[in-house]
């Protein structure tokens, strides 16, 4: 139970040594979400350190903050998450960049993939598949033109809420041969999570 919200966990999330757990993105509750199974650095738009109460959570929780309007923002947050690699811990990342209503996939954006590759660490997609009364809903994302309080007081004020955090196999586990391109790996892991999103409609 997460902020009164019925939560459930199926898979076998790697819960030792270093991982790169990809979500996907719908609500603010996805980095509380993956957190309750294994404590994760998250890789976050910088613009989330403004965000009242939440963005000060977030701060404390280790959050590496990508400045998207920098031409060195992928470099300097790729030596972060390789830093987070070497101390074996998880790392999470939404790819879509954004939020979405939760029903499929935004196109994956692959070069945070490539810091795992480096340090060989696993990458192991997550879906995300949030319900409302028993059925598939986007009653709780945050999209749109929906101001952050407005959906605190939605989500919160809220019953019947329930999300699945469905941990899937690794697309990637490091075998001592090369790994594949961070492109491939988006696709696999994009891949993974879109069946099970669609599966569930």
């Amino acid at each position: 139970m997460l902020c009164g919200i019925q939560t459930t966990c199926s898979g076998c999330p790697l819960t030792h040594g270093p991982v790169l757990f990809v979500s996907n993105h719908v609500s603010w509750l996805d980095i509380f979400l993956l957190n309750a199974v294994r404590p994760t650095v998250f890789v976050a738009k910088s613009e989330i350190r403004r965000w009242p109460v939440l963005g000060w959570l977030v701060a404390g929780a280790d959050t590496i903050f990508i400045e998207r309007a920098s031409r060195h923002a992928v470099h300097k947050v790729g030596l972060a998450m390789q830093e987070r690699f070497l101390a074996a811990q998880a790392v999470g990342l939404f790819p879509e960049g954004t939020t979405s209503p939760g029903y499929d996939l935004l196109p994956f954006y692959a070069n945070l993939f490539e810091p795992a590759r480096k340090a060989q660490t696993p990458i192991q997609p997550v879906a995300l598949i949030f319900y409302h009364h028993g059925r598939r809903s986007d009653f709780a994302a945050f999209v749109g033109e929906q101001t952050l309080a407005h959906n605190l007081w939605q989500v919160l004020g809220a019953t019947g809420i329930t999300v699945e955090v469905e941990f899937l196999a690794p697309v990637w586990e490091p075998d001592g041969g090369e790994a594949p391109a961070r492109a491939e790996l988006g696709h696999a892991a994009r891949q993974a999570i879109h069946n099970v999103l669609t599966r569930r409609n």
